[in-house]
């Protein structure tokens, strides 16, 4: 709890010399939140207590989400401070790379990984998940669509006419406006990349060559990158926490893991247990610091038991979730 969480800060400052933001954005199974630009108005409160300091170093845990919103994050946190510092203790992928490609260092523990930064484009012109719920969308990857072209060519599709027929073909089953969201987040997020590295990076060569492994090279977007092959390959500067250094990262972590029971899948279910209706709240994200307190983001609601219609004179039982509040609030 924040508390607990509160005393752990308190170590991070002192070994890192630097004020504290912490920013987690839960994977919990069914119950997934991501980065996204509803989190920067509660940055600017946490940032305005802390005020302008020498360094700044953010605790981050997340899968990934918004690049703009991972952009703006890095940039609201450097008008706050002269030097920026990531720490990842564990999951840091996707936007949270992005982030973290913002920082003159990350500190790394051993398990903690990277991700690569393709963005995958998300609305509702997206092509229909399969599955009863009509309103979900299959995320389309940047580099899916890229891969898929260069596929073509790699086995002899070379013309423009014969290229021409693939792209007609991809846009009648994905919509041409996300293929076209598609071409320019791929330049928009090299774009971010080359500006947040230009931060604190002069060598041209070492940031194209982060940039391609990151954006393409790595073949897939759940390729994780540890720390060793973060610094050797990438060439990031990474730093190793010592063993004490180590303990309190791990114990926040471990910490904010069980607040948010990030490793027990949300199942309604399990959750309503022999009742046939239940008040529910839960801790899906955390913004916190010292001086700012504790901030979280909260869903709450009710579950009931109920029948939904499968088929002609057929019924199965089902879990109806009335949401009543789902948004950041301070604790």
């Amino acid at each position: 709890m924040y508390a607990e969480r509160k005393r752990l800060y308190k170590k991070i400052e002192a070994f890192t010399e630097s004020k504290v933001l912490c920013f987690v954005t839960g994977d919990r199974q069914n119950l997934e939140i991501q980065i996204a630009p509803d989190a920067l108005d509660h940055f600017t409160e946490h940032l305005d207590r802390i005020g302008v300091t020498k360094r700044i170093a953010l605790v981050v845990y997340s899968r990934g989400g918004n690049t703009l919103a991972g952009w703006s994050i890095v940039n609201l946190i450097k008008q706050f401070c002269d030097e920026f510092q990531v720490i990842i203790p564990y999951k840091a992928h996707s936007t949270a790379t992005l982030i973290a490609l913002g920082a003159s260092s990350i500190m790394m523990t051993k398990q903690a990984t990277l991700g690569p930064i393709d963005p995958s484009v998300n609305g509702p012109l997206n092509p229909q998940m399969p599955g009863p719920n009509i309103m979900a969308r299959v995320p389309v990857s940047v580099e899916s669509v890229s891969g898929y072209l260069e596929f073509a060519k790699s086995v002899g599709i070379q013309s423009e006419s014969e290229v021409g027929k693939l792209v007609l073909d991809l846009a009648s089953r994905i919509n041409p406006l996300v293929l076209g969201n598609v071409y320019r987040s791929r330049s928009q997020i090299r774009m971010l990349g080359k500006r947040l590295l230009a931060g604190h990076m002069t060598d041209q060569s070492k940031i194209d060559k982060i940039l391609d492994f990151l954006c393409s090279e790595s073949g897939s977007h759940d390729y994780t990158i540890n720390r060793r092959e973060a610094a050797n390959e990438l060439g990031l500067t990474i730093t190793k926490p010592d063993d004490v250094k180590y303990k309190v990262i791990n114990a926040l972590h471990q910490d904010y893991t069980r607040e948010l029971e990030l490793q027990t899948p949300f199942d309604p279910n399990v959750v309503l247990g022999a009742e046939q209706e239940r008040e529910y709240s839960f801790t899906r994200g955390l913004i916190e610091s010292i001086p700012g307190g504790s901030t979280k983001f909260i869903s709450r609601g009710k579950l009931r038991r109920t029948q939904i219609p499968v088929g002609p004179g057929q019924i199965q039982d089902a879990a109806e979730d009335r949401r009543t509040f789902e948004a950041w609030k301070h604790d």
